[in-house]
This record gives C-alpha cells, structure tokens and sequence, in this order.
C-alpha cells in the first residue's frame, strides 16, 4: 500500500469536492440556516399551539345536587379547576330532556355537534342525598356502640389461625364497631365521546379531571357526615426525589434520543451525495478511466475516496448538529420539561462520529460504483435509508434498553451507547462498548472490503447505462434463456417467495387451535406453493439447464456419505447456538405460545408422519429453491462465499420467527458450502433431513435429550458432547475443503484476474 498514492487522490477529490457550489451549501451553508430558520418558524407556529375550548352538552342538568355546585351557567364552577385559566376551555351547553335523555345524549355525541355530552340520569340528586342522610344516621349508631363494651368471644373458643376480633368490624387501626356502610347504588353519569376526534378526546380528558374534583368533593362531604376527618381520603402523601438533580446530572429525556439519531442520519446523507459524485459522477464525465490508468492501486483509489467520503460526511453530520443544538440552546432550552441540550454530548457524539462515518462511506462507495450514472445513484439512496432507518428507530422503542442483544445489532447498538452516555450511565456503557466497537468495526472493513472488490470489476465500473423497458426485459427473459439463472433471477425468486410467504401469514389459522391434520395443510402449502411452485416455475421459463440449475448431479459416495454425519455432529452446536439466540433475543408471548402449540401438536402426532412432515418435505422443497435455482444464479457474482452468503440470507429470512432465522442462517451456510463442494444438492438436501429429524427425535427421546440439552440433569454431558461433535464436524468440513468443485465462468474469471493482480505485485 502506498500512502503517498491515497494521499495524492485525497487531495485531488477534496479539491474536486470544494470546487462544486452545490456540495459547499449542503455541507456548510445550508446548516447554518437551516436550523435558525425552522427555530423562526417554530416561534412563529407555537402563537398557533395553545389549548382551544371545547364545547360540552349536559342532558338532565336538573338532576345534579346543589351542593357542591357542578355548573355556573354557562361553565362548570370554577373551584373544579386547577387554574382560573382554565374554567373557559370546557363550554357548557343546558339541553332540555324530552323523553329518553340518554338516547338524547347519545345521538347528539354521534351527530357531532357537540364535542363531548354529558348525561345525568333521574334522580341522581336523590340518591345521592339518601346517601348522606344514611352516612349521618349510621354515624349516630356508632357513637351508640362505642359507648356499650363490644362483646369479644374468648380466645378459648375460637378456631386455630382466626383473630380475637370479629371480621369486618376492624378497621385499619385496629377499632372495632365502625358503623357499616350503606348499601344505596347511586345512578352513574355519563359521558359520551368519540375517539376519532381529536377535540372529543380533549374534551373526555377535561371533563374526567372535572368530574374527579366533584367527586372529591362530595367525598369529602360524606366523610364529613359520618364523622370522619377529611385526611381519611388521603391518609398519606407520596415523596419523591430526582436523583439526577441531586447528583447534579439532570438532562431531558429528549436530547438522548433525538441527537443520536439526527447524527447517524445526517452521516449517512451526507456520505452519501460525495460517492455518488466521486463514483457515478466520475463515469459520466469521463475522467474514471484516467484513474484507473495511474499508477495508484484499485485498492489506494478506494481509500482515497474513502477518505474524501467520510470527511465530508463528518464534517456535514457535525455542522447540522452544532446547528441543531444552538437552536435548541436559544428556543428548546426555555421550554419546561426539555432543557438546554448537554454540553457533553459533543464528545460523545464526536467520537462514535468516526466509525459510523467510515461504515456510512465504505457502503455509499461501493453503491455509488455499482450505479451506471448519477441519476441511478440517487436512487439507491432510499433502499439504503429504509435498511437503516429500523435500525436507527428501534433503540427508540420504549422496551429497547442497552444490553448484549442489542449491542450485537449493527447501527442500533451504536444508538443506544450513545443514549446510555448521554443519560449519565458510564458504568453501563463501558460494560457493552467493546461488543458494539467490534460490530462496528466488522461491518466497516466488510464495506470497505466490498467497495474494493467494486472496483477490481471491471464489468461494474464499465456498465453502459440501459433504459429499463418491461416488455423487453420479459422477452429477453423468455427467449434469451441462459443456462442457468442470472443474479437478477435470483433476487427475483427469492423475494417472491418472502413476498408470497408473508401474505400467506395473514391467511394461516392459529396454532393453538387447530389439530395436526390442519397442521399438516398448512404446511404443505407452505412448502409446495410458497417454496416450490415459484422455484420449478421460473426453472423452466428462464433456463434451459434445469439439471444444472437445481444442482441435481450425482455427487460422490464420500460426500454423501459425510453430509448425515456432519449434521449429527453439529446438532449438539446448533442446538446450542439457538438456546443462546433464544436468551439474546426474548420470544415474544404470542410466539412463544405459537411454537408451544406446534410442539404440543407435533408430540401427539406419529412420529414417521412428523419426521416426513419437518424433515423430508422442507428438505426438498427448500434445497431446490435455496441451493438449488438462487445458489445458482448467485453463483454469476464470481465469489462463491458471496453466493452462499446472499442464499443463506434468503434461506433465514423464510422463516417466521426471528430466533428462528438467525440460526437457519448460519446453519444454511454449512449447507451451502456442502452444496459448492460436492457439485451437487444431495449432500445438503440429506444435511437438512437429518438435522430436522434429530430435533424431532430429541424431542421425544428422553435418554437423547439428557445428552443433548444444556438444562439437564447433567449438563456436562451436553457441553462434552458439544466440544466433540464441533471438533469431529471441523475434521468433517475439512474433508469437504479437499474436494474438487466446479467453478462457474465469473468465478474461474476472478480468480484469474487476482492471480495476474499478485503476480504484478
């Protein structure tokens, strides 16, 4: 690697870079007035954000008590409300009751002339004042009992484990006698409302806090009546300290959450623009053949756009920042509740600034060589926003905390260290720094690795742009068949399947409340229409190879004979591998209850038609789609771990739960290889039947199930069993390393550009 090569390029880009007016705004100006703008506009908003009044119908007016006073004309009395600001907000309107008042009411609240209707049935007056006359009488009667000694049976006579009081007649201070309460049902009021308007909901939410003072004060009164101090209502008071005023670190729940993620997505915005200029711009000007003739290596080139990307994505991430907390300084920090925003927080941000920076940029280079022209470029920014908008938004959800699951999740993990910083936590933070760098850190050169393979391809840098027309393209399709399906085939049937599979998820009955015939029908469809149907269908429309397409050779005894022993071997890590997924990743309840219901199904079952069930026809049906028609097309990328790699992902993602494909990832990666290797599906497709079958045969086995699950009796036994079956599976794999496999022509391609590369080296 020479440096003084990725040095001269970084300067060349900067200096193209600056030259451009457009990018100069975006990065410097446009920060700089962005934010003082919307912090104008928003002043300008909030004369518009105050509480509006809403009016109130009240059927059976008649009917409330005089005391405590519920409404003064054309308002509800004023000692209701907190404020006297507030008495206006909440317009009283008297309607006459002819006939039904409550059919009255209701149909005025579903009429909307009124935002909220209040019904108060008959009589409710009365009641209540029958009520406080019994409070009244039964306080007499009490003062008689207090004066006569309450007749307490000795101790002598009473049943074990009883007290030597009367039940019901205690009190929580140990008085006895209290008078009994009196048993008068008062008529309930109404309220009626509707959700689907926003000033109905207002309206119930202003009424309810009303009503809770009226009641209180009615509370108050009978309590008064049956002689009872008013603190009976309240015996005692909560106290409550905020331990981050205390220790001096009080900052709004609203700046944790919101500056990390405008940071990560100005990051990736503003790496963004630079690539698709330094790349796809370069081609349509004509100066990326000039590059590529110096003497600088492909891989000096990358670094030094490299470099070029992530500067100016840092720089554009901090400007917006800096103005969006300058901007919040002078108008968010006079809001209550929101504060100014932590000075602190600039360190935080600015050192998980570089990795992300370097992630964002590694994978805006590699898209924007990939694109054709600048135009095709800008395209591929959305795809990449709705990849990492989710993982952005998720450390926002209200259960997401910073733990080891969400530290191993790339772009989440980095989210919530910021969060944890931010809010004070260190101790926390430090605990899962290393986890989330080393995330980090994998994804970037994983980038940066894919950036640099970007530009050894000549066919990717040299693509001719094409106009895209629907009916072409299905007739070259049709006519032009290729061997074997091309990479775009691939995709193509692979999201099919996952489009077809998440459809048929809406129509598939609850498992817990079907039986195993029904069972048996869901799965077959599952199998044979989401899976294979698709996969043979697009076999015979767009190849003229379906042999070799489905990988259907013969493979050799050695590899047949390796595949069921290999999968023996690695049960006891698979199994160990999903225990662990299963403890990172909670399953939520409704899931848990649905596999639960599949595993109680499947128990009661016969086991050969279970093992044909879960292990033959997924074995099939799935290797044919999987490593069958996509590995094939995936094979035309040149790289057969890229191929295996993309097929695995497809392969997981067909299953519903997400523990669930996590595993069948990594699992369809072993298949993969064992399909590359042995030229042929069949040593994968007897790999997946054993493997389903032993989970099956575990299950019902007790003796198996000692020595192959990690919550045993003897849990030695299992982590033994482990440690041997994965050194057995290496020696096992290493087997399948030895063999001859058939390269494809992109793959023969690669290998022969890399070796003339090493030998110019």
């Amino acid at each position: 690697m020479n440096w003084t090569n990725v040095k001269l390029i970084l300067a060349r880009e900067i200096r193209d870079q600056l030259r451009d007016r457009r990018t100069l705004f975006m990065m410097a100006v446009l920060p700089i007035l962005l934010y003082p703008l919307l912090g104008m506009s928003f002043l300008q908003i909030s004369q518009f954000m105050h509480e509006h009044p809403v009016s109130v119908a009240v059927f059976g007016a008649e009917n409330l008590p005089p005391s405590p006073r519920l409404i003064d004309e054309d308002h509800f009395a004023a000692p209701l409300f907190a404020s006297a600001d507030q008495v206006g907000l909440l317009r009283v309107t008297l309607l006459p009751g002819r006939g039904d008042q409550k059919k009255a009411a209701l149909q005025k609240a579903e009429s909307g002339d009124y935002d909220a209707v209040v019904f108060v049935p008959p009589d409710f007056a009365g009641q209540l004042e029958q009520f406080h006359r019994l409070m009244t009488a039964a306080r007499g009667q009490g003062g008689e009992r207090k004066q006569r000694p309450a007749r307490t049976p000795s101790r002598s006579r009473l049943p074990s484990g009883t007290t030597d009081v009367l039940p019901g007649r205690q009190d929580l201070l140990g008085r006895q006698d209290l008078p009994a309460a009196p048993a008068v049902e008062v008529p309930k009021p109404e309220i009626f409302w509707s959700k689907s308007s926003d000033k109905s909901q207002v309206a119930s939410l202003r009424l309810d806090q009303v009503f809770e003072h009226w009641r209180r004060e009615i509370v108050l009164a009978n309590l008064a009546a049956g002689g009872l101090p008013a603190a009976a209502a309240e015996p005692f008071q909560w106290r409550k300290t905020d331990v981050a005023q205390e220790s001096g670190r009080e900052i709004s729940p609203f700046w944790p959450k919101l500056l990390p993620v405008m940071m990560l997505v100005w990051a990736l915005t503003g790496a963004f623009y630079p690539a698709v200029d330094l790349c796809a711009g370069e081609k349509e000007r004509g100066t990326l053949e000039t590059l590529l003739c110096s003497p600088a290596a492909r891989g000096e080139i990358v670094l030094g756009k490299l470099a070029t990307i992530m500067l100016f994505s840092m720089v554009t991430s901090l400007l917006n920042v800096v103005g969006m907390g300058l901007t919040g300084w002078l108008i968010l920090g006079q809001i209550d509740g929101i504060g100014p925003p932590p000075l602190g927080a600039a360190v935080w941000l600015l050192m998980a600034l570089v990795p992300m920076s370097l992630l964002f940029s590694a994978l805006c280079l590699a898209l924007a060589a990939f694109a054709r022209s600048t135009k095709e470029g800008q395209y591929y920014l959305m795809p990449l926003l709705l990849v990492t908008m989710p993982l952005v938004v998720l450390p926002m959800a209200p259960g997401a905390e910073l733990n080891l699951g969400y530290s191993l999740i790339p772009v989440t993990g980095v989210v919530l260290l910021l969060k944890t910083a931010l809010e004070g936590h260190y101790l926390l933070m430090l605990r899962f720094l290393p986890p989330v760098l080393i995330v980090t850190a994998a994804g970037a050169l994983l980038a940066i690795r894919w950036a640099i393979d970007q530009f050894n391809s000549e066919a990717v840098l040299f693509r001719e742009s094409e106009r895209l027309d629907v009916g072409l393209w299905l007739h070259h399709l049709l006519q032009d068949r290729q061997p074997t399906p091309t990479v775009a085939g691939a995709v193509f049937c692979g999201i099919v399947i996952l489009l077809v599979r998440f459809f048929m998820t809406f129509a598939v009955s609850n498992l817990a409340e079907i039986d195993f015939d029904s069972f048996v029908k869901q799965t077959l469809v599952s199998e044979l229409a989401v899976i294979l149907t698709p996969t043979l269908l697009m076999t015979v429309l767009f190849t003229y190879r379906p042999r070799q397409t489905l990988g259907l050779r013969c493979p050799s005894a050695a590899a047949l004979a390796a595949a069921p022993l290999l999968a023996v071997l690695l049960h006891p890590l698979i199994r160990l591998l999903g225990d662990a997924v299963m403890d990172l990743y909670k399953v939520s309840e409704p899931a848990a209850k649905s596999l639960a219901a599949a595993e109680q199904i499947l128990l009661r079952a016969p086991c050969w038609q279970v093992l044909l069930l879960i292990a033959v026809v997924p074995a099939v049906c799935e290797e044919l789609a999987f490593r069958g028609f996509i590995l094939s097309g995936f094979r035309h990328l040149g790289h057969k771990w890229r191929a295996i790699i993309y097929t695995s992902i497809f392969f997981g993602l067909t299953h519903q739960v997400l523990q669930q494909s996590l595993v069948a990832c990594l699992v369809g990666i072993v298949i993969g290889y064992l399909a590359v290797q042995s030229n042929s599906i069949f040593p994968g497709m007897v790999f997946h039947v054993v493997n389903n079958s032993l989970g099956v045969i575990v299950a019902r086995w007790p003796a198996l199930h000692d020595l192959l699950a990690r919550d045993a009796a003897h849990p030695a036994r299992f982590w033994i069993a482990t440690a041997i079956g994965t050194l057995a599976a290496a020696l096992v794999l290493y087997g399948f390393h030895r063999m001859s496999w058939q390269r494809s022509e992109e793959e023969d391609r690669r290998e022969a550009i890399l070796k003339a590369i090493q030998a110019d080296g």
